[in-house]
């Protein structure tokens, strides 16, 4: 059966069977996705998990809002970075949406770098909100240099 190239992204974006990340302390599909989809280099499925006037606050960056903005930097900024999210918990949770605090790592070409995500997804799991933070003082940033 011949499907659309649309319907396949919506249908493969919640798809469970496609989720390989493994968060401790988070079981929310869609952060699991969020990851996957970054770790793929498939920037404008991961744009589309985002509510249409989601956000995007990278360090050291302006906030991005709306999918074609953050699909358009992830594929400028996050080519050949690997994201690895190792635990989270939930921070605020009602009717309207969920927050959830995350700690990992990113790895770029010549190091690895302690990194938190706030990620707050809406009532319809669309995420609404991602901060991006560095856990590292300046002065660890500067040690790094290539060679």
């Amino acid at each position: 059966m011949k499907t659309t190239a649309s319907a396949d992204i919506s249908r493969s974006l919640i798809e469970p069977s496609s989720i390989k990340v493994n968060i401790h302390g988070i079981h929310e599909p869609v952060i699991c996705e969020y990851f996957d989809r970054l770790n793929n280099g498939e920037f404008m499925a991961t744009a589309n998990l985002f509510a249409e006037q989601g956000c995007l606050n990278p360090p050291f960056d302006k906030q991005l809002q709306g999918r074609d903005a953050i699909a358009q930097y992830l594929k400028e900024e996050a080519e050949g970075i690997r994201f690895f999210p190792e635990n989270g918990k939930i921070l605020i949770s009602d009717s309207s949406h969920t927050q959830y605090q995350i700690e990992g790592k990113v790895e770029l070409n010549w190091f690895t770098v302690n990194i938190s995500w706030l990620i707050e997804l809406n009532a319809t799991q669309e995420i609404t909100l991602i901060e991006v933070k560095l856990l590292a003082d300046l002065e660890d940033l500067l040690s790094f240099s290539r060679i």
